[in-house]
C-alpha cells in the first residue's frame, strides 16, 4: 500500500492553492483593464479639451484634450516615437514650467533628427495627455511633424493570458505530484 507524504502534499497543495488564487485574480484584473480601456476611449472621442491641472494630470485624465501654457522651457530631449505615418523617429520633447510654478513634459512633435526643436522657448500649447504624463502636441509645434496620437488601444491587456498560464501551472504540479506519488515505491 502507497502511503501519501503529509508534509510534501501539503506543500504542493498549498503552491497549488496559490496558482489558482493568483490566477483568478488576473481574471480580476483583466475586468478592471476593460473598464479602465474604456474610459480612456470614451476620453479619447469626448474631444472636449481642459486645462492641464497644475500638479499634473493623474491616470483618470490619460487620453483627455488639454491646454496648457508654457512660460518657459527647462530642457529639451528627444525620445524615440513614430509620426501620423507610423514612421520611427524622435519624438520632440520640453519640460515646460507653468505659470502656476509646476512642470509638464511637452511632446511638441516628430523629427527624424534628436534636438530638432531647440529654438521653442514656449507658449501655448493643446494636445492629448498621454502616459507619463506627457501631453502631445496637437497640432504640432517648432516646425515638426505630427507625432502619432496616443492611442489606448496600444495598451496592452492580455490578463487573461496570465489566468491560463496561471491555472497551468497549478494543473501541471498536480500532474506532477501525482506521478512523483504513483512511481513511489510500495511500503509495506
Amino acid at each position: 500500500m502507497r502511503r501519501i507524504p503529509v508534509l510534501p502534499t501539503l506543500v504542493v497543495l498549498a503552491a497549488v492553492a496559490m496558482m489558482v488564487s493568483l490566477g483568478v485574480w488576473q481574471l480580476h484584473r483583466l475586468q478592471w483593464k476593460e473598464a479602465l480601456l474604456a474610459d480612456y476611449a470614451a476620453a479619447q472621442r469626448s474631444g472636449t479639451e481642459m486645462a492641464w491641472p497644475p500638479e499634473g494630470p493623474g491616470e483618470d485624465l490619460l487620453y483627455h484634450r488639454a491646454h496648457l501654457t508654457c512660460a518657459g522651457v527647462t530642457n529639451h530631449s528627444s525620445m524615440a516615437g513614430r509620426n501620423m505615418a507610423g514612421e520611427s523617429g524622435m519624438a520632440q520633447t520640453v519640460e515646460c514650467v507653468l505659470p502656476s510654478g509646476g512642470t509638464a513634459l511637452v511632446v511638441l512633435g516628430w523629427s527624424q533628427q534628436p534636438n530638432a526643436a531647440l529654438e521653442w522657448q514656449g507658449g501655448e500649447v493643446d494636445g492629448t495627455i498621454a502616459p507619463g504624463p506627457r501631453l502631445v502636441a496637437d497640432p504640432p509645434l517648432a516646425g515638426l511633424q505630427a507625432s502619432a496620437k496616443p492611442d489606448p488601444s496600444e495598451i496592452p491587456n492580455n490578463h487573461f493570458a496570465y489566468a491560463i498560464q496561471w491555472f497551468f501551472f497549478a494543473g501541471t504540479a498536480l500532474a506532477i505530484y501525482a506521478i512523483a506519488l504513483w512511481k513511489r515505491p510500495r511500503q509495506g
